[in-house]
């Protein structure tokens, strides 16, 4: 019998991790539920783990940019990063084994994250000379994107995501009239003020136009006559109606996501309690297991 169609307002999963295919059985399907499923007992404590182990891998990171920790405590520093980058590689390789399609999960961008987590450490040891500690030292600093490997884990980045994907045509609307605002006003302002005054090119005029209206104003750069101050004086006030424009957009949009999620869970077959999470598992209401999605 052919399933019933899905409900347009029904939300199916983005997480890349869930699309991955879990194996049928044995240890590899034991694997799966400890990394990629944190409602278990062990998969809860796997993620804390691994948490608590990314903030500290990125904690000896910013240590060994300090010169003065780096100098008096090298050989911990070093040991402590060896120590990170085998437990990451590991878990990078548990995670290819326990799939039933690891190239999927290689090419996705939580495993571009993983190999970049662990890549810097290994390609270190194979440059030679003294010549390009610089260049090793810049690749290193890609140790830094292990931080966004916690994304994995708040379901609040998921619907931020979410909803800056489903706003960003507003967002490019947004972008697009303020580029046009502040190149217009800062032609007007090179008009005005002239190369005298400091506006030596149009350019300059919409660099000057760009930290105003973000309300940064640097300083470097100040119209010196009344017309041109009215025309500052306007555009910072614009500013802060421009800072607010994309908040609400964003805003609006996450709260049609909490909402469009809740519409979408599954209905209890026993209390018949509706709106839970489209990962729900189990009942809010008595605890009985929910039935799966449709389709």
């Amino acid at each position: 019998m052919q399933p019933p169609p899905e409900p347009a307002h029904a939300v199916r999963t983005t997480d890349p991790q869930q699309r991955l295919g879990k194996p049928d059985g044995g240890w590899r399907a034991e694997l799966y539920e400890v990394i990629f499923e944190s409602e278990t007992r062990k998969g809860r404590a796997f993620d804390l783990a691994l948490i608590a182990t990314i903030l500290l891998s990125v904690l000896a990171a910013v240590l060994t940019s300090i010169e003065a920790i780096a100098r008096t405590h090298e050989d911990w520093l070093i040991a402590a990063e060896w120590v990170f980058t085998i437990l990451f590689s590991i878990e990078y390789i548990a995670r290819l084994l326990c799939v039933r399609r690891p190239l999927r999960y290689a090419r996705s961008f939580f495993g571009v994250i993983d190999l970049l987590a662990i890549l810097p450490s290994y390609v270190s040891l194979f440059v030679p000379g003294a010549h390009v500690l610089l260049d090793v030292r810049i690749l290193r600093l890609l140790r830094i994107f292990r931080i966004l490997k916690l994304t994995l884990y708040i379901q609040e980045y998921s619907m931020l995501g979410d909803a800056l994907l489903a706003s960003r045509r507003k967002i490019l609307v947004f972008l697009s009239t303020v580029f046009l605002i502040v190149f217009l006003l800062g032609t007007v302002m090179y008009v005005v003020e002239g190369p005298q005054h400091g506006f030596t090119s149009i350019p300059t005029a919409v660099y000057w136009a760009i930290s105003t209206v973000t309300t940064v104003g640097f300083g470097d750069l100040v119209p010196k006559t009344d017309v041109g101050r009215s025309i500052a004086s306007f555009m910072m006030l614009l500013g802060w109606g421009i800072l607010a424009v994309p908040t609400g957009i964003i805003s609006s949009e996450i709260s049609h996501q909490r909402g469009v999620r809740l519409l979408a869970g599954r209905s209890c077959t026993r209390c018949m309690t509706r709106g839970h999470e489209a990962t729900a598992r189990y009942c809010k209401q008595c605890g009985k297991a929910l039935p799966p999605e449709p389709g």
